[in-house]
């Protein structure tokens, strides 16, 4: 029997960037209605962060996996976060 588990979240951003704050708005918006964990990180200041994460940003993983960059497509984030959250 499959079990469900909060999925973990991370939206990497950084300030200025307006795709950043549209993609935030949405996955805040999305949090209560699907339960799952957010992390926001600001990747301003940090070399490796932004070697990684700049030219993607707003860059988003669901449990590790870089789900979205630029553009967070609401529907195919709702079926990442079901799926990460059935523990198989």
């Amino acid at each position: 029997m499959a079990s469900t588990r909060n999925p973990s979240v991370v939206v990497y951003h950084a300030p200025g960037c307006h795709l950043c704050e549209r993609a935030l708005a949405q996955v805040r918006a999305l949090r209560a209605e699907l339960g799952f964990e957010l992390r926001e990180v600001d990747i301003s200041g940090d070399p490796a962060l932004e070697a990684v994460h700049r030219e993607w940003l707003p860059v988003v993983e669901i449990d590790g996996r870089r789900r979205f960059t630029y553009h967070v497509q609401v529907e195919s984030f709702r079926r990442a976060v079901a799926r990460a959250a059935v523990d198989r």
